[in-house]
């Protein structure tokens, strides 16, 4: 065994010089990674590899002096044989890295949407759930959860969102609306006709941006600008401006989805002027028979006359 760790040593030291030469004139060859530089060529073949073959001579030389060809001729084929297991192995490990990252990457994004998704929902906010619509639901409602399961297919929960707060913005006028007036009274069917119709414009503009989503869901903008920050120098032209046009799709996605949320908020304005509006129309008749200011004015004057006349008594 020593014999043949000596002779070992004497192969690997004698190829050196050798791989040290091709290394230097193409390093892709001599070198498990093609990126790394003639600097690493340098490093490998004249202190890494003959320090081994040194550590392992002078390990070996408590046997005696015996080296053996056997031994000499591993040390001979010892780096043209390592050489695509360490390619293997790194490319293993680089896969295996990557995987880890766009795990990692994916569940960051997952959990900066679900953060986004938690702010995004206001107080009293009304979850609609597209399998299971509510009870009575309309021919409006069951839109609403047909625009809401779209963009969840597209994978955007944050613009989800928005159709739960229509849902709830609709079912509030409505309740004021039917505590306002009476179901068959004109001011009512045209109040709810225009209030529908403010919402079906909200669901076709929900139906428009997961329309827009669908575009660019298979677009990981995650592992575009990893690979453009990583790789930025080694990428040929015409991929990178493959990569930055990946990009310029999400952000004029984004921007246009940005521009269709803006109109979706104006309708939720609009849903709240109107019960704020309809919340101030007085259709019952007053109880009392004079206003609250002339009531609180008699009973003041009556309490300082009691007043007067219990301190005469």
């Amino acid at each position: 065994m020593l014999g043949f760790l000596q002779g070992f040593s004497y192969g690997l030291f004698m190829t050196c010089l050798p791989w040290l030469l091709i290394g230097l004139y193409n390093p892709g060859i001599a070198l498990p990674v093609a990126t790394q530089g003639r600097l690493q060529v340098v490093f490998r073949y004249c202190l890494v590899i003959p320090f081994i073959s040194m550590l392992l001579w002078l390990t070996s030389l408590w046997g005696g002096f015996s080296p053996s060809l056997l031994g000499w001729l591993a040390g001979i084929v010892a780096i043209p044989a390592a050489l695509p297991i360490e390619r293997t192995l790194r490319g293993w490990l680089a896969r295996r890295r990557e995987r880890r990252r766009e795990a990692q990457s994916i569940a960051e994004a997952q959990q900066r949407r679900a953060q986004e998704e938690r702010k995004a929902y206001e107080a009293g906010v009304s979850v609609l759930d597209p399998a299971r619509p509510p009870e009575g639901a309309d021919d409006l409602v069951l839109a609403m959860c047909r625009a809401k399961q779209s963009l969840l297919d597209v994978k955007r929960p944050d613009l989800a969102i928005l159709a739960d707060r229509l849902y709830s913005r609709y079912r509030h006028v409505m309740d004021v609306l039917s505590g306002r007036f009476h179901t068959g009274e004109l001011a009512f069917e045209r109040s709810r006709g225009l209030v529908t119709q403010v919402c079906f414009g909200a669901v076709d503009t929900l139906t428009t941006m997961a329309s827009q989503a669908r575009g660019v869901v298979s677009v990981d903008g995650q592992y575009v600008r990893g690979r453009l920050e990583r790789d930025g120098n080694r990428l040929s032209d015409e991929e990178r401006t493959a990569l930055v046009r990946r990009l310029d799709l999400l952000v004029e996605t984004e921007h246009r989805l940005n521009e269709l949320s803006a109109r979706i908020e104006s309708a939720l304005t609009v849903l709240d002027d109107t019960a704020v509006s309809m919340a101030r129309i007085e259709t019952t008749r007053p109880q009392a028979s004079v206003t609250t200011e002339k009531a609180l004015e008699d009973l003041r004057r009556f309490v300082e006359g009691a007043d007067r006349y219990a301190r005469k008594d």
